[in-house]
């Protein structure tokens, strides 16, 4: 996967020269592990100050997946290293209201589980909001908050995260400059995102306690973590644009020592990582030159072919051009470039020139391995290609990474156990049906439960395989342990999750190999799947079998590549495009009221059919064939990583 961002050193604020666009100080790391092992070293290293001159460190802290790695490496210290947190005062930042502590959704939960529980930090230093405060009682309880962190000195370090809404904390759009800890009523956006870890948008609490702008900002050092692509759109916002409160974190603009630390995805929208040409002279490369092309036949809404000196001029893109290259030149290498992405061979296409196609001709029948992540991510994400893929006689491998059970709906195993029982009652769905029953909020499944769930998802999986051709010895489900947990929380990639990748790819040595490519959430299970795929790779490319293996990456239900990075397009007819939407149609449980829904009301099915549409319309705009829809991919070389 080509990106033209580097790595950027970390360092203190005050030595950060903003571009004509840019108002906070922002380092960009790799991914969100780099950048966390950052932040956690200035942490400690603050932490390790103030105990030397004997000094309380007063430490305001963030939850939310955007920290977890930061307080995983500063429980590493503390136990490999001897970093001891005996002066360390701690504020969080916010808490559900109403909410108990014991709720495995609550932030005093989330604190000692990722952190408090781990350290040897005192009890009396560890303050967070009480989230069973009487609302009548809230008003004074947030006053003699705002006390305690007076009388503590004042927040040394504040730890943020951010929402899709730009808040801060839980300080929501709206949120007035000078305002305090106190009780607040959740924007939806914000209850949509957290819908899927309390099982259903109708479970998220309305309110919350939070601390507010004048509270965070009075803090010595602020700095704002954000990993992922659902988060670039709101960082191009928050750092170059106007302060407003309809984007609260832009009163981080005000704040002398802020930094915003931010993965390669998080960053992908600020314009002088998205269009550096707007910011600075370019050193042209090849790929830099297509995406600038493409952008601005988008911007100029003109086929490549139509684009003249004026139009790059204007977009300031002049030093492109020069007496050796003229728009024409460019317009035509660019054409070409983007045609050659398109194939109705994503296997290659036998006895023929494969020098200006995606993939090659031979050999001619490939081993192939889809990857899903969930039992429906392959052919909601890529049913079109994989039913080419099966047409045109490859060797096609449907490996399922997870079970997928959390995601089925509990009135979905009681009918499967039902059905079950009526036909020879058993003591087993007896059993299932009781503990479901017995269930209450924000309990888990148990193992039983999550087999019967997680059985339902491969019968699905199945029947849409079978429904493509795929014999029922080529479908695997892997079970990766790290999502076993029956909560939506998983375990951290092991060992054990690798070693079953390792085995699943040596058995079949493929030639192809497809994966979904998300880099959204980094704890989210797209991303971790991508991992353990990343790490088995690396281990296993000194075999000899995988010199001959090429990796796509695919996209999920939510995102497609962007137009210039894509390096292998499908065009599907529209009948494909019903084939492939009655593949979908198998995974049932996934298709009606889906438990992990998000904002987006559309089903699935819909979903990927407006996304394939959409980039064949793209496609087409820019001068390229009109299709009906196309699936694209991106090539990852494990190689060079």
């Amino acid at each position: 996967m080509k990106t033209d961002i580097q790595s950027i050193q970390y360092e203190p604020a005050g030595q950060f020269e903003a571009t004509r666009y840019e108002k906070v100080h922002n380092v960009i790391f790799q991914d969100s592990k780099q950048g966390s092992l950052q932040v956690a070293s200035e942490i400690s290293n603050l932490i390790r100050e103030k105990a030397n001159k004997d000094q309380k460190c007063v430490l305001g802290l963030a939850t939310g997946s955007s920290p977890i790695r930061v307080y995983e490496e500063l429980v590493r210290m503390h136990r490999e290293e001897g970093l001891s947190f005996k002066n360390v005062v701690t504020f969080n930042l916010d808490e559900y209201h109403p909410m108990e502590r014991s709720n495995i959704q609550s932030y005093h939960y989330f604190m000692h589980q990722h952190l408090f529980d781990h350290i040897d930090i005192a009890s009396e230093n560890i303050h967070i909001p009480d989230g069973m405060i009487s609302f009548q009682e809230a008003q004074e309880y947030c006053k003699e908050y705002e006390r305690k962190i007076e009388e503590a000195g004042g927040l040394d370090f504040q730890l943020l995260g951010i929402g899709r809404t730009g808040h801060i904390g839980f300080n929501e759009p709206g949120s007035h400059y000078n305002s305090a800890t106190r009780d607040i009523t959740l924007d939806y956006v914000t209850r949509i995102d957290a819908a899927s870890s309390f099982k259903g948008l109708e479970n998220v609490p309305r309110k919350a306690i939070t601390m507010g702008i004048r509270t965070i900002k009075k803090a010595n050092r602020i700095v704002l973590l954000a990993w992922g692509q659902n988060k670039a759109s709101v960082i191009r916002k928050t750092i170059e644009g106007d302060v407003s409160s309809e984007v609260p974190a832009t009163y981080l603009q005000e704040h002398a020592n802020t930094t915003f630390v931010l993965d390669k995805e998080a960053a992908s929208q600020l314009t002088r990582i998205d269009t550096p040409w707007l910011v600075q002279n370019c050193e042209w490369t090849r790929d830099l030159t297509h995406k600038a092309v493409v952008w601005l036949s988008q911007k100029k809404d003109k086929p490549v072919l139509q684009l003249t000196d004026k139009d790059y001029n204007d977009m300031g893109m002049s030093d492109l051009l020069s007496s050796e290259q003229s728009s024409y030149e460019i317009n035509i290498r660019t054409f070409n470039r983007l045609q050659h992405t398109i194939t109705g061979w994503p296997g290659g296409k036998p006895n023929a020139d494969d020098t200006n196609r995606p993939e090659r001709a031979e050999p001619a029948r490939k081993r192939v391995i889809i990857f899903s992540p969930h039992p429906d991510d392959d052919v909601i994400s890529m049913g079109g290609t994989f039913d080419r893929l099966v047409s045109q006689g490859h060797e096609v491998h449907v490996v399922y990474q997870t079970s997928g059970n959390i995601a089925v709906a509990d009135h979905e195993a009681v009918k499967a156990a039902e059905v079950a029982n009526s036909m020879e009652p058993t003591g087993t769905f007896n059993q299932v049906l009781e503990e479901i029953r017995e269930k209450t909020e924000g309990d888990f499944d148990s193992k039983l439960v999550r087999r019967l769930k997680g059985k339902i998802r491969r019968a699905e999986s199945i029947a849409a395989t079978r429904y493509l051709g795929i014999p029922d010895g080529q479908v695997h489900f892997l079970d990766l342990p790290f999502y076993e947990t029956g909560t939506i929380k998983k375990k951290p990639l092991e060992k054990e999750d690798i070693a079953i990748m390792n085995t699943i790819i040596e058995e079949i040595k493929p030639h192809q190999i497809y994966a979904a490519g998300d880099l959204a959430d980094p704890h989210g299970t797209h991303r971790v799947c991508l991992e353990a795929l990343f790490a088995s790779l690396d281990s296993l490319k000194s075999s000899p079998y995988m010199k001959d293996c090429w990796v796509w990456l695919y996209r999920g239900a939510w995102h497609e590549w962007d137009t210039h990075e894509i390096e292998m397009a499908v065009p599907m007819s529209p009948a494909q495009v019903l084939r492939k939407r009655k593949a979908i149609f198998f995974h049932q449980t996934q298709k009606d009221g889906v438990m992990f829904q998000g904002e987006d009301l559309r089903e699935f099915w819909v979903r990927a059919e407006d996304r394939n549409k959409e980039t064949a319309q793209r496609y087409q705009s820019l001068g390229l064939a009109s299709y009906a829809a196309m699936e694209a991919f991106v090539r990852y070389d494990f190689f060079t990583g």
